[in-house]
């Protein structure tokens, strides 16, 4: 399957607000961040961002420094448009993150709720981390939210793989230190429930 045409016919076919994963604020990321005491200047990645509102609250925040990587290009126009003159100062990136190129120690946090669980293979999730550990300084934080497992088995039309906590850790593998974790029951607006593990890493200093 074309994941890019995918993403993009459900950007075509439901408004933004109706996709699965919306929520008028990611109150939970937007919570850790700020809980992180980055400076206005850090770097940050929203990866798998698309027209999420996040990006308008981290502008809001007074966050001068933002990328947001999407698949979707319709996605990543709703989400320009939206913002009007303040979306001239976002870096705005159509591709996969798997296989895009990411400067090297740059990025202050790597967000990402929602992409990772869509990653089924361990080549895809191999391919994801090289990329991880490429772009996020030493030190830098890690900020993931994927599918826990009571929640279905595929998300808008896709497989993805669910995570406990552990298994989320062993993944990501020693490079990444777990600060912490919580589980959030999302409701889509089609009323589908959707269990979501967050987790907060830090990379270590050392790998």
């Amino acid at each position: 399957m074309d994941h890019q045409k995918h993403w993009e016919r459900v950007y075509e076919i439901n408004p933004a607000e109706k996709v699965g994963w919306y929520r008028p604020h990611l109150e939970t990321s937007l919570q850790w961040i700020k809980s992180l005491g980055l400076s206005q200047d850090s770097r940050i990645i929203d990866v798998g961002g698309g027209a999420s509102i996040l990006v308008d609250d981290l502008t809001s925040e007074a966050f001068r420094s933002i990328a947001v990587v999407d698949l979707s290009k319709k996605a990543l126009d709703l989400a320009r448009e939206r913002l009007g003159k303040r979306g001239k100062a976002i870096t705005w990136i159509d591709g996969d993150i798997t296989s895009i190129k990411v400067p090297a120690n740059y990025y202050d946090l790597w967000h990402d709720r929602a992409v990772f669980q869509f990653l089924t293979t361990p080549e895809q999730r191999q391919l994801y981390k090289k990329n991880l550990l490429k772009a996020l300084k030493p030190r830098g934080d890690l900020i993931l939210a994927v599918f826990a497992p009571e929640a279905p088995p595929q998300c808008s039309g896709l497989p993805v793989e669910r995570y406990t906590r552990p298994d989320l850790k062993s993944t990501l593998g020693p490079e990444f230190e777990l600060q912490k974790h919580l589980k959030e029951l999302h409701v889509t607006p089609g009323g589908v429930e959707q269990m979501y593990l967050y987790c907060h890493f830090k990379r270590s200093a050392d790998q």
